[in-house]
Parts: C-alpha cells; structure tokens; sequence
C-alpha cells in the first residue's frame, strides 16, 4: 500500500464518519448514561483469560477488571498531573494484610470477600490459581518466572483464610509480580467443574466466561463487535465503582471513533491516529491525555536466526535505512520520544528505555547491504498488528519506502489483531513492527523478556546470546543483594550490547493518548496501559 493510498483512505474515512454511525443513546436514556461508561477502541479482547492461549493485549482490560489480585499498588501524580501507577508502594486488594519475611511472604484474605456467584474466596482458591499460573505454560508461566515464582509447591495453604508464598531466592520482582495482571484469583471449584482430560486448567471454559470476584462481570460479549460489564455490587477488593455498566465497542474506522467522541455520543477512546489526538487537543472540546509508556518501547524486530536477518551488517543497514524522524512527524505528530541519534550509540545510565546511536543515513545503508554481500537486495514481509493499525500502518509505509532504497523489497503483511500474538510467538516473522511494555518498570525485567536466550517468549528474535544472558541474570543478582555498583554496570553492559546485536530497533518510546469527554474524570495510568473502569466517574 502506497503512503499516499493509505492517506486518501484515512481522510474518505473521516469525512465520512458524521454519517455513518447511528446515535448510540437517546434523550430519555440520559439518567442511565450517568452511571454508563461507552468505550470504543479498534480492536477488543480475543479471550476474557489473561492465562489463555494467546490472549491478546485489549483482553489484559477484561481480566484487569473482573478478576482480584492479592495485592495492587497505591498512586502518585503522573508526569501529566494524572493518577499513575507507584511501582513501589503496594496495596491490599483481595487480600486484608501482608507480612513479608526473610524468605516468604504471607497473606491474610478479606473474610468476606465472595466470588461473583456469591461464592467465599478462599486461599485453597488462591493456591489453585497461582497453581495454574505457573503451570498452564505460556505467557502467563513465563510471566510468573520472572518474579521467581514458578514451582506449585511456593505456595502453601496456611489455613482456610491464609496463604504463604515462599522465596526460591531473593528477588527484588516477586512481590511486584504478584500485583501484574496475571495472578488473578479464580473461582476454583466453579472452574473445575468445566476441565476436560485435554483442558486440565479449564481454559475453554474461562475464555467465555469471567469467574473472578472483582469489580466488574462480563454480561455479554461478541467477539470482535462488543463487551458488556456489569458492576459487581458485592465487590469488597476497594471502594465500590461509581461506573454501574461499561459497553465497550469495537469501531475499526478511527474516524468513526473520532465522530462518536466528537458528537458526545462515545465517552472515551484510547485508539486515534496521532494526528486526531492533537487536534482534539487543540479543539479543546475533549480531555487528552497523553502519558509515555512506563519500561516500554515501539520497535522493529529482525528474525536474526534465520538469512538474511542472521547478518549483523543487514540489521546495521536497517537501522540506518528507517525514516525515523519521519516517522515522528507524521505518524506520531510528536506525541512520542525518540529512541534514536545518541551521540555515542552507549549506555550513558543504568536506565531504560534510552537511545541508540543510529540514525537515518540512507547510503551508508547501501554500503552495508554491499558488504553483507546484498547488492542487489532481497525480499522480505513487513508484519504489523492490524488491530493498532492507526499507528502501525503508517508507520509501516514509511519504512517499507525507505528500506525500498536500499533494495529490500518488503510486502506488508496485515495480521488481525486477535491472531497478531500467536503469529508473533511462533518466532518466524522476518520482520515486524510491535510495542513491549514491561509491567515491572526495571530494565532488567524488560530485557528477561526481550533479550534473554532462556526460552523467552516475547525474544521474538530467536536471539541467542551468552553475554547477553548473563549481563541479565547479573543484574537480577545485583539488584536483589543490593550490590549498586555490578548492578548498574551490568545493565550498561547489557544496554550496549543490544545496540551493538540489534536484533531489534527501537524507535520510540509511544504515549498512552486517551481521549474523554469534559464530564468523565478519574482515568488512572497503570502499566498494563489499559483502563480502570473502578476509577472513573461521570459527572
């Protein structure tokens, strides 16, 4: 698709996006809208279980707020004077009380505490569902890895309202990864009730249905179309939500998106082109907020196990070839930070995301390309989410231009959003457009996850790294023993030799824009970067 298709289509939409979409509420709707939140977003969940196969990113939101954690973390003021996320002060949530030891850590539940059948909660249900965490493999087992909790027996049921984790080592993330998405509390015996001999965990089961004790229930949900969440009044995991029903709407025409806000009859999007946020901002009529992902990057990955990606000089001439300012301009319309043209292509701090040293340079590009002994070029597929698509696509031509001059002639490869995970996971994409935003904000829980040669499920790469592995696991030591000084040298040293591998390209660190109407207040910034539905209100 050429840049000037793609901008044509963008602005037909638009122009027509008045017209096409019907008022959602009416006049004698409008007490009930009150206390109804509508959300509409270009993509939606492809299941309702964070530990399900393949669960893709809008599903994260729907686990977020039906299912309780034992803990959650207290705010602070965000960079854009909004509720964000503390990463280190935490917060009871279905459990009552947390008492850390030496090597364990011990919680007390909420006795009345119920499931959303009416079910109580209990720790033998705590202990089935971290069980099942570690266990079920996949994402949610690697994730549950990196905070070093990863064999059934961690977790031991004291007594009926009691449960103790226990330590395999000193970790600096165990008690953070106790408070991300994927160790929430299911109910047990409901659930086993619907395993088979091939589903033990009872995945099937919980990719319809919602068997949590949180704030909100799914009522009703079409895949691909509409979420339906009702409150639930019973919730004892915080302050009862001031928000009785959400509908969350799946409308892939961003200008569609645009309208209903624009019109008053949609409360919130999250999924705009960069371009239509700034102009909302500007208009004035809408709330924008805009917040840079905490620990995350957009970047271009390279499958370096696999010609012509295994070449180090053809990653070099990748990066040299993308139109990154560009991309800053007229993707992103500034509402992004660079991650590119440091002076010294090195680690400056013990920190991430920071910039690497490349820069757009189109013939020394060329000249990579002779010398990895690519003259004439290749060709190749340029993979992107289609359920971002507003970023995605654009970005996508721009770069598909650019690497064009340099003799990689790259087909776009459009892959819906509800497949886009498990495509990526299979680790055979030749190149790809994707954004990972670490939920522990630490470099190196990022790099576990991207970097590390031990399996990781988002090295999407298939990068293989002895040095690299261990400059990780050194500073995962270092942290957890205090030791300052290994520490900040080994995430340099790991920082650095990202940009010297580059088996991906980081481009920029993206913003979380949210757009609401003037009368809705109380959105929250949290590192999974979806909503919090038990915060909003309405005026």
């Amino acid at each position: 698709m050429k840049r000037r298709d793609f901008l044509k289509s963008s602005s037909a939409a638009v122009a027509s996006a008045a017209i096409s979409m019907p008022a959602v509420f009416s006049p004698a709707k409008a007490q009930a809208r009150n206390e109804t939140l509508l959300i509409v977003s270009e993509s939606g969940p492809n299941n309702l279980d964070i530990h399900g196969v393949g669960t893709n990113v809008p599903g994260y939101e729907v686990s977020w707020n039906t299912y309780d954690r034992l803990i959650s973390h207290e705010m602070k003021t965000g960079p854009s004077g909004q509720p964000y996320y503390d990463k280190n002060k935490f917060k009871m949530e279905l459990a009552d009380d947390m008492n850390v030891g030496d090597m364990s850590v011990t919680f007390k539940l909420k006795k009345n505490a119920t499931f959303q059948d009416g079910t109580p909660v209990t720790a033998k249900d705590v202990k089935w569902s971290l069980d099942r965490a570690v266990t079920v493999g996949g994402f949610p087992t690697f994730q549950m890895r990196a905070g070093s909790l990863t064999k059934a027996e961690q977790f031991v049921v004291v007594d009926d309202n009691t449960i103790r984790i226990d330590f395999l080592k000193k970790d600096r993330l165990t008690i953070p990864d106790l408070a991300v998405v994927v160790p929430a509390i299911y109910n047990s015996e409901l659930v086993k009730k619907n395993v088979t001999e091939k589903d033990p965990w009872g995945l099937e089961y919980t990719k319809l249905n919602t068997v949590g004790s949180g704030a909100f229930k799914v009522t009703s949900w079409t895949a691909g179309s509409e979420v339906v969440l009702e409150r639930n009044d019973d919730w004892k995991g915080g302050e009862l939500p001031k928000i009785k029903r959400v509908i969350w709407r799946m409308v892939p025409s961003a200008g569609n998106r645009r309208a209903l806000l624009e019109r008053g009859d949609a409360d919130i999007s999250y999924e705009l082109p960069n371009k239509d946020f700034v102009e909302l901002k500007d208009a004035g009529k809408l709330n924008i907020i805009s917040t840079p992902f905490s620990n995350g990057i957009q970047y271009l990955g390279m499958n370096v196990k696999n010609p012509p990606f295994d070449n180090p000089k053809v990653r070099q001439a990748v990066a040299y070839a993308v139109p990154y300012q560009k991309i800053m301009d007229a993707v992103l319309f500034g509402l992004g930070k660079p991650m590119f043209g440091d002076k010294n292509n090195t680690a400056e701090e013990a920190v991430w995301p920071q910039p690497h040293g490349y820069n757009a340079d189109i013939e020394k590009a060329k000249a990579l390309m002779v010398e990895a002994g690519y003259a004439n070029g290749f060709d190749t597929t340029l993979s992107f989410d289609l359920g971002f698509a507003t970023v995605n696509e654009p970005m996508a031509v721009l770069i598909q231009e650019s690497l064009g001059q340099i003799g990689i002639r790259t087909t776009i490869n459009k892959i819906p959003g509800a497949n886009f995970r498990t495509e990526l996971n299979k680790k055979v994409l030749p190149l790809y457009l994707n954004v990972f935003s670490g939920w522990l904000d630490y470099p190196e829980y990022f790099f576990i996850w991207c970097y590390h040669g031990n399996n990781s499920i988002f090295n999407t790469m298939s990068y293989q790294s002895k040095d690299m592995d261990a400059l990780i696991d050194g500073a995962v030591t270092a942290a957890a023993t205090g030791d300052q000084a290994s520490y900040e040298k080994d995430v340099k040293g790991f920082v650095d030799l990202a940009f010297a591998d580059l088996p991906r390209i980081p481009l920029y660190q993206p913003y979380s824009n949210v757009a609401m109407q003037k009368n809705v207040s109380g959105y929250a910034y949290w590192f999974h970067r979806r909503l919090d539905y038990r915060t909003f209100s309405k005026a």
